[in-house]
């Protein structure tokens, strides 16, 4: 049975019950305490392991140690589904420091599995709310590595931050403007589009763009910025026309 076909009481007991084994184990340095959770086919078995770590990291300093070298050997396990498990712990704890897990996704970002990078990508998004100045440094590391899919990620990754502070991240999209990999073109305009519909954030991303060399990407952009003002206009501060009018005004 599945978490989410478990009563409301069931699942706070299973909570319960996680939060303590995973505090004994950690308290142990036993790694092999927390495997089961960690490997679950259950993604949210595995998520209130890695929310567990989280709390139990902040909580208690004495075992922060353990933790760091527990999730080390649990990113070195065979089972995809144990380093993308490490991974989410360590964006939890990164979060609020960064420095002590960035080598964690040094090395996901690698991994052979989409499901490890993946996470790599979520961990990004979710500290970079938190944590941005730490995290957007180290994304810019990777802004021009070879490998496209490395570039695409880490594009991918900043885009939560930029939703509420765009003025963080467009430089770094900037700087990917002549990138010749479609994959990468896409993701670009992609963003450029999600962190242009809240509040005060159009006006932010039109100034920026319009700053670009690349016409025709920013003609691109432009396309995705009007049509996210009617695919979230449940969400969007401007209505698309609004949107439509802003950006005519603004070219």
């Amino acid at each position: 049975m599945s978490f989410y076909e478990l009563g409301k009481e069931q699942r706070n007991t299973l909570v319960e019950k996680i939060n303590r084994e995973i505090a004994d184990a950690l308290r142990d340095g036993r790694q092999d305490g927390l495997l089961p959770f960690f490997a679950d086919d259950d993604t949210y078995i595995r998520k209130t392991a890695y929310l567990a770590i989280g709390r139990i990291y902040f909580t208690n300093t004495k075992l922060q140690d353990k933790i760091i070298s527990v999730l080390e050997a649990l990113l070195k396990d065979d089972d995809a589904r144990t380093r993308q498990t490490s991974i989410n712990a360590a964006g939890e704890i990164g979060k609020h420091d960064f420095g002590v897990v960035k080598h964690f996704f040094n090395t996901g970002l690698f991994d052979k599995h989409h499901s490890v990078r993946n996470a790599v990508i979520g961990s990004v998004k979710k500290m970079g709310e938190k944590n941005p100045e730490p995290v957007i440094e180290w994304a810019h590391t990777y802004l021009h590595h070879p490998d496209k899919e490395i570039r695409r990620e880490v594009c991918h990754g900043i885009e939560l931050r930029g939703r509420t502070h765009p003025e963080d991240i467009l430089p770094l999209l900037k700087e990917l403007q002549h990138d010749r990999t479609k994959r990468v073109r896409e993701t670009l305009v992609h963003v450029i589009g999600q962190i242009s519909y809240k509040k005060g954030c159009l006006e932010k991303v039109m100034k920026h763009i319009t700053g670009w060399d690349n016409k025709a990407l920013v003609d691109d952009a432009v396309e995705e910025i009007i049509d996210v003002h009617d695919r979230y206009r449940n969400f969007s501060f401007y209505t698309q026309e609004e949107a439509k009018k802003f950006i005519e005004a603004y070219r």
